[in-house]
C-alpha cells in the first residue's frame, strides 16, 4: 500500500495549478473520496515542497482508477497530441508506409474536422501531402474529399502563412532588440494584439503573439500590457482549452520575468518553481531566471542549491546563451554565498575555456557579475587588463545607448582604476553622479547592493557626494 500511494503522490504531486483546477472543474465526478483526493492534488499543485499526504484509508484501486483517469482526461485536451498525429501521419505518407487503418482514421478525421483546431496550419499541410498521395494512385473518392477541404480552407491556409512570415520578421526586430539594442519592436504590438485576440484564428498562432508581445512588454518595461492577456490564458487553461503542458510551463515562466520586473519576487519565485517541474527543453532558460529572481530577493542559497541540481544539464547544453547565463549567476550565487575565490576561480577558468563565445553570444551579463568578483577579490589590474583587450566600456556604451539599464561594467572599471589612483575622489564620484542622473532613480535593492560594495570599497568618493538613496 505503501508504495503504491509513494508512486501515485510522485504522479500526482508533479501536477501542475491549472492542471488540477481543470480536472477539478470539468471532471464531473460523484465519488465523494475521488473529490477529495482531486481537491488534495488541487493543494499540493500549489506547493514548492512540503506535499501533503494522501489519505491511506481510501480504496488503492479508487488511486490507480483515478491515476488514469487524469492522464486520459488531460490528454484529451492536450493540442500536443495533435501536432504528434499529424508528424506521425505525415511520415507514414512521405515513406509510402501508411497502412490502411490508418487512412481510415484520417479519412473520418478530415470529414469532421472542424475550423479552427490548434495546429491548423500543420494540418492542412498534411492534407496536401496526402492529396498528392491520392491523386498519383488514382483514388478519386477520397482525392474528391481532399480536394474540397483545401479548397475550403485555402483563403484561412494563405493568411495563416502572412502570419507567420510576419511573426518570423517581428522576431527578428525582438531578439535584435533584446539582444543589441539596434532596432524598435514596439510597432508590433498593435498587430500582434490583433492576432492574439482574433477568435477565429488557430492556437498556435494566438500563443506564438502572445509570446512575443510579453518580449515586447519586457523590452519597454511595460508590463502592464500583459495582465489582461495572462488573464486570457489564465480562464482558458483552467477550462482545457489551448492546453499542452510546455505551454503552460512557458506561461509560467513568462509570468515569472513579469512579476519579477515589478520587483513582485514573492509572486516570480511562485511561478518559476511551477516552471521547473518538468526538464524539458527549455529547463536551464527558465532555471536561470528562476535563480536570477532568488538572488535580487536575497534567496542566495536557495539560488546555489537550485543551480548546482542543474549543473548536468548546463553542461550538456549547446546553447551557448543559456550556458554563459547559468555561469554569471552561478558565479553571482557563490558570491552571495561568500565564497569568493570560488567564484574568481570558476569565473576565470570559464572565461580562459570560452572566451570567444562569452563575446559573441553574452558578453555584458557575463562581465558584468566576472568583473564584480575580480574586484571583491581586489583584482584591480586584472579588470584593468580585461577592459584595455576587449574595450568593455566602449562596448557598453554603445551598448546601452538609449537604455535605462545600469552600467555595470564602466562602475567595475572605473572603480577599479580609482583604486589604482587613476582619477581622484572628485573625478569618481562626478562620474558615478552622471551616470545616476541618467537613469530611473527609484530605489532597487538590487542596484543599491553593487553601489554599497562600491561604497564600502571607495568610501572616500562616497563621502564626496554621491548622490543615490542606498538601502542597506
Amino acid at each position: 500500500m505503501r508504495a503504491k500511494l509513494q508512486s501515485f503522490s510522485a504522479f500526482a504531486n508533479s501536477l501542475l495549478p491549472h492542471e488540477a483546477d481543470f480536472l477539478l472543474e470539468a471532471g464531473q465526478l460523484e465519488d465523494p473520496d475521488r473529490i477529495r483526493i482531486l481537491e488534495r492534488i488541487r493543494e499540493n499543485a500549489r506547493r514548492r515542497d512540503h506535499f501533503l499526504p494522501y489519505d491511506t484509508s481510501i480504496d488503492k484501486r479508487k488511486y490507480s482508477d483515478l491515476k488514469n483517469w487524469i492522464q486520459r482526461k488531460l490528454s484529451q485536451i492536450d493540442v500536443d497530441e495533435e501536432i504528434h498525429y499529424i508528424t506521425e501521419t505525415e511520415r507514414a505518407i512521405l515513406t509510402d508506409a501508411i497502412r490502411p487503418q490508418q487512412e481510415a482514421v484520417l479519412l473520418r478525421k478530415i470529414k469532421a474536422y472542424t475550423y479552427p483546431s490548434f495546429f491548423f496550419g500543420r494540418w492542412y499541410e498534411l492534407l496536401q501531402r496526402y492529396h498528392q498521395f491520392l491523386l498519383i494512385r488514382l483514388r478519386p473518392k477520397d482525392y474528391e474529399l481532399l480536394d474540397d477541404f483545401l479548397q475550403t480552407y485555402k483563403v484561412r491556409y494563405d493568411k495563416y502563412q502572412r502570419i507567420q512570415e510576419q511573426l518570423h520578421q517581428a522576431t527578428i526586430d525582438i531578439v535584435q532588440q533584446y539582444k543589441a539594442n539596434t532596432t524598435e519592436s514596439i510597432q508590433w504590438e498593435r498587430w500582434l494584439n490583433q492576432v492574439f485576440y482574433d477568435e477565429e484564428q488557430d492556437g498556435y498562432s494566438r500563443y506564438s503573439a502572445f509570446v512575443r508581445l510579453s518580449f515586447i512588454s519586457f523590452n519597454y518595461r511595460r508590463i502592464e500590457s500583459l495582465w489582461d492577456k495572462f488573464d486570457y490564458l489564465d480562464r482558458s487553461f483552467r477550462q482545457g482549452k489551448y492546453y499542452s503542458r510546455r505551454f503552460l510551463i512557458n506561461y509560467y515562466h513568462l509570468r515569472l520575468i513579469a512579476h519579477a520586473k515589478l520587483r513582485q519576487y514573492d509572486e516570480a519565485i511562485g511561478y518559476g518553481y511551477y516552471a521547473i517541474r518538468d526538464r524539458n527543453h527549455d529547463y536551464l532558460f527558465y532555471v536561470n531566471n528562476l535563480s536570477a529572481v532568488l538572488l535580487r530577493a536575497g534567496k542566495a542559497a536557495e539560488a546555489l542549491k537550485l543551480m548546482r541540481s542543474a549543473t548536468e544539464e548546463m553542461k550538456a547544453s549547446k546553447n551557448m546563451h543559456n550556458k554563459i547565463g547559468f555561469v554569471a549567476y552561478y558565479i553571482k550565487a557563490l558570491l552571495q554565498n561568500g565564497k569568493r575565490q570560488n567564484a574568481v576561480s570558476y569565473a576565470n577558468t570559464f572565461y580562459q575555456a570560452y572566451h570567444k563565445e562569452i563575446l559573441q553570444v553574452r558578453w555584458h551579463t557575463y562581465f558584468a557579475i566576472y568583473l564584480e568578483a575580480l574586484f571583491k577579490a581586489e583584482a584591480f589590474e586584472r579588470i584593468c587588463s580585461l577592459e584595455r583587450k576587449h574595450k568593455l566600456v566602449r562596448k557598453e556604451e554603445e551598448l546601452l545607448e538609449g537604455s535605462d539599464k545600469w552600467p555595470f561594467v564602466q562602475w567595475w572599471v572605473k572603480a577599479s582604476q580609482y583604486q589604482l589612483q587613476a582619477f581622484s575622489d572628485v573625478d569618481f564620484a562626478e562620474e558615478l553622479n552622471r551616470q545616476l542622473q541618467q537613469r530611473d532613480t527609484a530605489s532597487d535593492p538590487a542596484i543599491a547592493e553593487q553601489l554599497g560594495i562600491l561604497r564600502d570599497c571607495c568610501p572616500k568618493a562616497f563621502r564626496r557626494g554621491v548622490h543615490w538613496p542606498l538601502t542597506g
